[in-house]
């Protein structure tokens, strides 16, 4: 049985909580208590996530690290009024969050990692990246799969650009992850 459902109202202002109790209303943000309609990714962006994902989730299970989440995780990087992003791909260590998250994060995960859209402009990013680093992020990981590169964030002014044959590595506490950019990006 199909359940319809009325798209949510994004002139009114709302809380986080208030769009978490909303269930599954598509890909949003909220921003500044509004609600944002995000464009669903493309093939590309879901088959670089998983590759992504999964290795890194793989490093951290072995070494019960912490946890690694995505498919647009939520996290507060504001609050009154609330602006909750979504992230592609997070980790979390176990000294930052105790448990799994049943809500959006509110804590600092060490690592965002955010894969780069058609529909994305580098300003949104650039945006992202700020409210991500005034968190407490480590690290963000900006994969760019049209140009095949991945940007190393250690800072909103610290950029290290990978591309062609070069090694993802993971520093700080994912210290030992490696990741191909060929793998990443094989077709």
């Amino acid at each position: 049985m199909a359940v319809s459902m009325a798209p949510p109202d994004t002139t009114t202002m709302i809380t986080g909580e208030a769009l978490l109790a909303m269930g599954d209303i598509g890909p949003v943000e909220l921003v500044d208590g509004r609600i944002v309609h995000m464009s669903p990714t493309g093939g590309v962006h879901g088959r670089v996530e998983l590759r992504l994902a999964r290795r890194l989730d793989e490093f951290v299970e072995q070494r019960r690290l912490g946890f690694v989440l995505v498919g647009e995780t939520g996290i507060y990087t504001r609050r009154n009024p609330d602006r909750v992003r979504g992230m592609d791909i997070a980790f979390v260590s176990n000294t930052r969050a105790q448990a799994m998250p049943t809500g959006f994060l509110t804590v600092a995960p060490e690592l965002i990692v955010e894969i780069v859209s058609p529909s994305d402009t580098w300003v949104e990013i650039q945006e992202k990246i700020d409210e991500y680093f005034a968190l407490g992020v480590d690290f963000i990981w900006i994969v760019d799969p049209k140009n095949r590169q991945v940007l190393v964030h250690r800072g909103s002014n610290e950029v290290v650009r990978l591309s062609g044959g070069d090694m993802l590595r993971g520093e700080g506490i994912l210290d030992g992850f490696a990741l191909p950019l060929p793998l990443l990006f094989a077709e």
